[in-house]
């Protein structure tokens, strides 16, 4: 009987590697700022292209930026998600340096 070649996704010893949150949850986190609460989720790119409203400038298709939206909306979780912007991730780290 041929023998079996190792799995390569847990180290012979067993053990599993550390989780990493943030990959878990999809680069998700919560942000709280002067001007309310909100949701940020780290996105790697996407097919389309969106504008910044921090910069007014486009966020080329694929280029990695951030998506956030309000968790203190006074309407329903549906509204704000579906209100939710698209950011360069610098333009949303200085926009609570410029208030």
């Amino acid at each position: 009987m041929p023998s079996r070649r190792p799995s390569r996704r847990r180290p012979r010893d067993g053990s599993h590697p550390p989780l990493d949150l943030d990959r878990a949850l999809g680069q998700m986190r919560a942000e709280s700022g002067p001007d309310g609460e909100w949701s940020v989720r780290t996105v790697r790119g996407s097919e389309k292209q969106y504008l910044c409203p921090g910069c007014n400038q486009q966020i080329p298709a694929g280029t990695g930026h951030v998506v956030v939206w309000r968790n203190d909306s006074w309407f329903s979780d549906e509204h704000a998600l579906g209100e939710r912007r698209h950011w360069h991730s610098g333009c949303w780290r200085a926009r609570g340096r410029r208030r």
